[in-house]
C-alpha cells in the first residue's frame, strides 16, 4: 500500500501536550486535504479507510490524512489510562492544533472534515467552534442526541431479536436498556452492540460481531503490527467507556443549529448505531450554506467500507461542485 502514492509520510509529533500519529498520502501536496475523523471513542480506522478510499481520492486529487486521536491506535501511552480529567474538548483542540500544524505544512487555507461515528461528535464541534478553518464538512453515521440514539439502537435490536424468536439474545436485552443513553455496564452495551450487529443495524451484509466488524480487519490489515494490537484495545476499551457519558449528554438539536460550511451526510438507510432517522430530522431543520444527505440502501454504520466505490464517486463529486473556489 504504502508505495502506491507519490507522497506517503506518517508523522509522530507532539499535539496539545500528547503524542499523536497521524499518515498522509497524497500525489501532490497542493491538493486540499481531507482529514479523517475516527469512531469510537478511541477506535481508529485507518487500516479500514486506506484501503477503501485512499487510491480513490488520491487520483481525484486529494490529500488523505488518517489521524489515531490521543490516546488510540498508534497514539496510545499508558498516561492515557491515568488522565481522570480527559474531556471532549481536549480531543477538540488536538484536533484544532493538528488541522493548524497541517495548513502550515502544506501551505493551505482550510481543510476537508470527515467524521464517522464518534468522529461526527468531535467533527461537528471542531466544525461549529472553527469554521474558518474548514472548507466543507461529510459525515457518515452522524450523531445527535445521546439519550434518543442509544434508545432508538437499543429498540430496534431488541425488535428484531424478538421477532425472530432469538432467546438468547433476548436474554442478553431484557433488563439492560439504557438510561439516558448510558447502559449499566460495558459487558451491557457491547452485548446490545452485538445483537445491533447480528440483525443489520451496523453492517447490513457483515452481520458478525466485535470481532468481525473490528478485530478482523485490523488483524488482515497492513496498518498495525501485532504489536499494535493490544495497545489498540487497551485505547478504545478505557476511552470508549470513560468518555462516553460525554458522549451521550450531547444533543446537536439544540447546541448545532447551524454550520457554517457546505455539508454532505453519507448515510446507510439501516443504520442503527446512530440511528439515521434521528440524524435526519436534525439535518432537515440544520442551517448551513450547503447540505446534501445522500441514502446508501445497501450500507448501515459504514458506507465508506460497505459501498466503497459510490462512498468515494459521492464525495469527490461533492467537493468537485462545492469547492472550486478552494481548489483554484
Amino acid at each position: 500500500m504504502k508505495k502506491k502514492f507519490a507522497y506517503d509520510k506518517e508523522f509522530e509529533r507532539r499535539i496539545n501536550g500528547c503524542k499523536q500519529n497521524f499518515r498522509v498520502l497524497t500525489e501532490d501536496t497542493k491538493n486540499p486535504i481531507i482529514l479523517f475523523v475516527h469512531g469510537g471513542p478511541g477506535m481508529p480506522d485507518r487500516h479500514i479507510a486506506i484501503p477503501c478510499q485512499a487510491e480513490t481520492l488520491t487520483k481525484a486529487g486529494y490529500t488523505m490524512v488518517v489521524w489515531d486521536q490521543r490516546g488510540a491506535g498508534k497514539s496510545f501511552h499508558p498516561s492515557v489510562l491515568l488522565d481522570k480529567k480527559l474531556c471532549i474538548d481536549d480531543l477538540v483542540e488536538d484536533a484544532h492544533q493538528l488541522i493548524l500544524w497541517l495548513l502550515k505544512k502544506y501551505h493551505q487555507k482550510k481543510v476537508i472534515l470527515f467524521g464517522r461515528s464518534w468522529g461526527t461528535v468531535l467533527g461537528t464541534l471542531v466544525c461549529q467552534k472553527y469554521p474558518e478553518l474548514i472548507a466543507a464538512y461529510v459525515a457518515q453515521g452522524q450523531f445527535v442526541d445521546g439519550t434518543e440514539n442509544e434508545a432508538l439502537s437499543y429498540e430496534y435490536a431488541y425488535a428484531n431479536a424478538k421477532a425472530a424468536g432469538d432467546k438468547a439474545s433476548l436474554k442478553k436485552l431484557e433488563g439492560h436498556a439504557p438510561k439516558n443513553g448510558l447502559y449499566d455496564s460495558a459487558m451491557t452495551m457491547a452485548a446490545q452492540r452485538n445483537v445491533l450487529a447480528k440483525y443489520g443495524g451496523a453492517d447490513w451484509k457483515d452481520r458478525g460481531g466485535y470481532f468481525s466488524h473490528t478485530l478482523k480487519p485490523l488483524l488482515k490489515g497492513q496498518e498495525y503490527r501485532c504489536s499494535d494490537v493490544l495497545p489498540f484495545a487497551l485505547g478504545g476499551a478505557y476511552l470508549s467507556t470513560f468518555l462516553w457519558p460525554q458522549v451521550v449528554a450531547h444533543d446537536f438539536r439544540s447546541e448545532v443549529p447551524e454550520l457554517q460550511m457546505p455539508c454532505l451526510f453519507t448515510i446507510g438507510r439501516h443504520d442503527y448505531n446512530t440511528p439515521a432517522p434521528l440524524a435526519l430530522a436534525w439535518v432537515n431543520t440544520l442551517k448551513a450554506p450547503v447540505k446534501e444527505w445522500v441514502w446508501f440502501e445497501d450500507s448501515a454504520h459504514g458506507p465508506i467500507s460497505e459501498e466503497p466505490e459510490k462512498w468515494g464517486e459521492t464525495v469527490i463529486s461533492f467537493l468537485h461542485k462545492h469547492l472550486e473556489e478552494e481548489r483554484k
